[in-house]
């Protein structure tokens, strides 16, 4: 059960918490072009989903516990610890996270780019009918802003 259970319980909170640090990052770089936007969250999102297994020493003499973890807090720990063999075995998988997240984060940006031209060619806007500007251009006005005037 989910409930009495702690483990699913953790990684359900560090799932639904990476998603919100994921979607607070993409709205917190709407600066940057969507391509870098998209590539950055990818890369975001590969450093906190990379997992990585560990072991830590327990009370007793001779006794450890292994499990996995988010290689980001694999890598951290051992950092702290001082523990060469534990950043020597997550630092790799972390990377690797990074730049699957970096190229995911890059093919959905083509994806959508695609896809968004594609409805664009097959549903010309106006309902397919072509206005003269005010400039006398056959065109689509919808495509150009334009001001308001007062008559």
């Amino acid at each position: 059960m989910l409930i009495s259970d702690s483990l699913p319980q953790l990684w359900l909170s560090y799932f639904v918490l990476s998603l919100l640090v994921l979607v607070t990052g993409y709205l917190g770089v709407r600066f940057l072009p969507k391509l870098p936007r998209w590539v950055v969250t990818g890369v975001v999102a590969g450093m906190l989903w990379a997992v990585a297994p560990f072991t830590s020493p327990l009370l007793e003499d001779g006794e450890h516990y292994s499990g996995l973890a988010p290689a980001i807090v694999v890598a951290a720990v051992g950092v702290l610890q001082g523990d060469g063999g534990q950043l020597a075995v997550a630092t790799p998988l972390l990377l690797v996270g990074m730049a699957v997240g970096g190229v995911l984060g890059a093919l959905l940006w083509i994806w959508r780019r695609r896809r968004n031209s594609d409805d664009d060619n097959d549903a010309p806007r106006g309902g397919g009918k072509q206005r003269k500007s005010s400039s006398g251009n056959a065109g689509n006005d919808d495509a150009r802003r334009r001001e308001p005037v007062l008559n």
